[in-house]
């Protein structure tokens, strides 16, 4: 292999074919019907975003003319066309699974249907359904009428209307209407056809309905095809010193919507004239990303598809299991200062540490409250019980991420709401966003101040908590939370900068601290001693730590890893990387969390964290990473992992081919998420509870 080009692998093209993986579970047959469908979903918001922030970048990159290799491991241009190939590939593999879909619903007698297949009470109810809450939404614009071409918002579906008049083309009209998914449901229950259960979708109901609509004209025909804009949603923070980064952050979020396009997808049924017309008209007939499509668009919504049919066809509901620590109605305070406590949700409640700010909130002994928020959950309440704390007389003060990528309105939001509430909001670092999770409390014990510190590798968010793989360390650990305690004085005077001795913190010395562990594991390998690094993460992309774990596998060390998304480093190739093994899960949760372990020469190192490996985690957002101490949980992450490795079912080996095939070596059937939950399962049933 050359050194230049083939020892990474693109971040845009590993990204897409993570994305395949999320494909793969819509096709797999063991997975239940209508969550298959889902999947679809998540691959279409997942290409959605995508193409607003990855190719909006490339795009940036192209037009100011960068040509370096450097940048993204091939020249941007390059990228570009083999990006376009790709995506081109996964739409019609997309289509094909969507139709494979549709079949086995129909055999199931459920029906997603058109306007053109309703009886009559069908028909009654649409027609009422579109009278009632759907015409009193929709605002038609006549294309020929105007000057410019209507504004089209990111992301949001447009039907393009074609009007009609045989005889005389010269009268024939265009409109565009909006289709409202925003505030009406995509998908509509109908009455039951005899023992056929129907769905109509919003795109269809409007259909139905264009009669109405454009019954002043005089037409022959009429017909409604979709179109998608997709524009660049990089944000561009002003630099006038004389605004608040508040006010900066709200500007650019306007700016956003304005963003260039990146990708236009249309109904390739449309009629050329109706096409070149549009196209024209929005100034983008020689763009690159026109993607031709099928009749709907935004399957993204498909995530919310109405409940229908049997339960065998969604997942087995897993209730989340207790932690033998937390005995009921006894102080979460106490359970923590007895031991250090490792939650693994969704396995385990998320709800635990929304008790512990309730009872913090209460608790007279508390006195403040500190939390990192990132990403909340729409009606938080997380959020609800730091207002109540407040209330109770405390001191709350909360770091949020103003540019959380598309959670910046959310986070504008909730900032308003904890300041009107009387909390000390700091809105980040300047420089660097705020990516780690924290939450530490304050409580005087005898008359002197006891901390209590949460560390987590995901969001303080009890919805994605429910979807999430993560963890979190609950502890009173003097030597953590003192330092997790510095880490928000960093917050609050960034000029005071700790050298930490237990957490590792990013930017300060988290690529050198973790440079450095892989160097002994080099070492250690060299001088014949055990040597491994065992490591989970989304995103491993920073080119100077795969170089290091090209070092590592060089000098014999074994480096086993599990990456979610994208992996830019090429495993297995002879003379670099043969002692690397990589694999990539999917599965009905999302392997969130990062876990690193060190052999260290048998007295291990354990590590989870809020960072991937990628120069954005290392170097622009202020990362945490916490050792685990207790050896009893450092079995837990040991055995946790060791279930990651053997899985035979939904892990998929990386590669160079980029091809997802599924790893189905081993003696025995292993499935991740299953044998997890039933391992915690089976240390709750033998532990004292």
């Amino acid at each position: 292999m050359s050194k230049e080009v083939d020892d990474y692998i693109n971040r845009e093209i590993s990204w897409l074919s993570f994305n395949e993986r999320v494909l793969q579970e819509a096709k797999d047959p063991q997975v239940p019907l209508l969550e298959r469908l889902k999947f679809l979903g998540i691959f279409s918001s997942n290409l959605d975003e995508f193409f607003s922030v990855r190719v909006g970048t490339l795009q940036r990159m192209i037009d100011a003319g960068v040509k370096s290799k450097a940048v993204v491991g091939v020249a941007p241009k390059k990228v570009m066309k083999q990006v376009h190939k790709t995506v081109l590939t996964l739409r019609d593999d997309f289509d094909k699974v969507f139709t494979g879909l549709t079949k086995e619903l129909a055999e199931h007698n459920i029906f997603i249907v058109d306007e053109t297949q309703l009886d009559g009470s069908q028909k009654a109810f649409v027609k009422e359904y579109f009278l009632e809450k759907v015409r009193p939404r929709l605002i038609p614009v006549i294309l020929k009428d105007i000057p410019d071409f209507p504004y089209l918002k990111n992301q949001v579906l447009y039907l393009l209307i074609d009007v009609q008049k045989k005889w005389d083309p010269q009268t024939s009209k265009f409109a565009l209407i909006e289709v409202p998914a925003d505030v009406l449901p995509r998908y509509i229950n109908l009455p039951d056809s005899g023992d056929r259960k129907c769905v109509i979708m919003l795109d269809d109901v409007i259909r139905f309905g264009l009669d109405d609509i454009f019954s002043i004209f005089d037409y022959d025909s009429i017909a409604a095809y979709t179109i998608k804009l997709t524009r660049d949603a990089e944000l561009d923070i002003d630099d006038d010193v004389t605004k608040s980064f508040f006010e900066k952050v709200s500007a650019s979020l306007e700016e956003r919507k304005k963003g260039q396009p990146v990708r236009f997808v249309y109904d390739k049924d449309m009629p050329y004239y109706l096409l070149d017309f549009t196209l024209k008209r929005l100034g983008i007939e020689n763009f690159e990303n026109l993607v031709p499509g099928g009749k709907y668009h935004n399957a993204k919504d498909f995530m919310s598809f109405p409940k229908i049919g049997s339960d065998s066809f969604y997942y087995e509901p897993k209730h989340p299991l207790p932690h033998k620590y937390f005995v009921s109605h006894k102080s979460l305070f106490s359970a923590i200062k007895g031991h250090d406590i490792l939650l693994h949700y969704p396995y385990q409640s998320f709800d635990y540490f929304i008790d512990l700010l309730r009872e913090a909130a209460i608790d007279p002994h508390v006195s403040s409250i500190k939390i990192t928020l990132y990403r909340v959950a729409k009606n938080s309440n997380v959020i609800n019980a730091l207002i109540n704390a407040i209330k109770n007389g405390k001191t709350v003060t909360v770091v949020i991420e103003l540019q959380a990528r598309f959670d910046e309105e959310s986070n504008i939001y909730w900032t308003q709401k904890l300041e009107d509430a009387g909390a000390r909001i700091i809105d980040g670092v300047p420089g660097l966003k705020v990516h780690s999770k924290l939450c530490h409390i304050t409580r005087n014990e005898d008359d002197v101040p006891v901390r209590y510190s949460c560390i987590g590798t995901g969001n303080f968010n009890e919805s994605t908590a429910k979807l999430y793989c993560d963890h979190m360390l609950m502890t009173a650990n003097p030597d953590l939370t003192f330092e997790v305690e510095k880490a928000f004085d960093f917050f609050s005077h960034n000029y005071k900068v700790y050298e930490y001795k237990h957490l590792i913190v990013a930017p300060l010395q988290m690529r050198k601290t973790f440079k450095k562990y892989i160097e002994n594991e080099v070492d250690n390998a060299r001088s014949g001693k055990p040597a491994y690094i065992h490591a989970k993460m989304n995103s491993l992309v920073d080119s100077e730590m795969i170089n290091k774990l090209y070092d590592a596998s060089k000098a014999g060390v074994r480096v086993k890893l599990v990456i979610r998304g994208i992996c830019s480093l090429v495993p297995g190739v002879k003379g670099l990387s043969e002692n690397i093994e990589v694999i990539s899960i999917v599965d009905r949760y999302l392997e969130h969390s990062r876990i690193f372990i060190f052999c260290n020469n048998d007295d291990e190192r354990y590590f989870i964290s809020s960072a991937d490996w990628m120069v954005r985690n290392l170097d622009r957002r202020v990362e945490v990473a916490t050792p685990i101490y207790d050896r009893s949980l450092q079995e837990e992450l040991k055995e946790y992992m060791n279930i990651q490795f053997m899985d035979n079912r939904k892990a998929r080996i990386i590669n160079d081919l980029q091809d997802n095939k599924y790893r189905t070596d081993g003696e025995k059937p292993c499935r991740t998420q299953n044998d997890i939950y039933d391992f915690l399962e089976r240390q709750l049933n033998n532990g004292d509870v």
